[in-house]
């Protein structure tokens, strides 16, 4: 067994094949390609969804569609049911990578706060709350991430009440 992992090992060192580490290019840089409204309406608002949906229903109860490669509620999907839940919390703490990125800009073209100290610290709570809410439903605790909702949900509003006016979406990210 030795002599064929070694005569193998030797082949494909001859040949040219031999497995090597694979390091990103180093011209790779992160593409901001969604204003923040497009942001939070593509990834943040519907992941939030499925982190608040334990507070009305079990997820381990929701039934998958009849072609679960093609659902489009993620708790009904291949990946539902708590699976789902931890998926989103996962997508909302990575997804406060992006909040932080240079160059976001809010849907009126503003940029968005990103070097405001206030900016930085709720985005922290979002990603807190999040990491919070990913352990509750790895143990999938329906209570505890049912009473975490408003901690979630808290940890939004803080950035919502000071960046996003409804009234006037003109006036928003000032």
């Amino acid at each position: 067994m030795l002599k064929t992992a070694l005569f193998l090992s030797l082949g494909l060192v001859a040949t040219g094949l031999s497995v090597r580490a694979q390091t990103p290019p180093a011209t790779t840089t992160a593409g901001v390609y969604a204003n923040l409204n497009q942001l939070m309406r593509g990834v943040l608002y519907p992941a939030a969804n499925v982190v608040f949906a334990p507070q009305f229903e079990n997820p381990a109860a929701v039934k998958q569609d009849g072609d679960p490669g093609m659902a489009t509620d993620p708790l009904k999907s291949t990946f539902g049911g708590w699976q789902a839940v931890e998926n989103a919390a996962l997508a909302l703490a990575e997804s406060t990578n992006l909040l932080l990125l240079p160059g976001r800009t809010c849907s009126n073209g503003v940029p968005a706060p990103i070097a405001d100290p206030e900016w930085t610290r709720f985005v922290q709570e979002v990603r807190d709350a999040s990491m919070q809410a990913y352990k509750l439903a790895q143990a999938k605790d329906q209570d505890k991430l049912s009473e975490l909702s408003e901690t979630v949900s808290n940890s939004c509003a803080h950035c919502h009440r000071k960046w996003r006016d409804r009234r006037t979406p003109a006036n928003r990210c000032k």
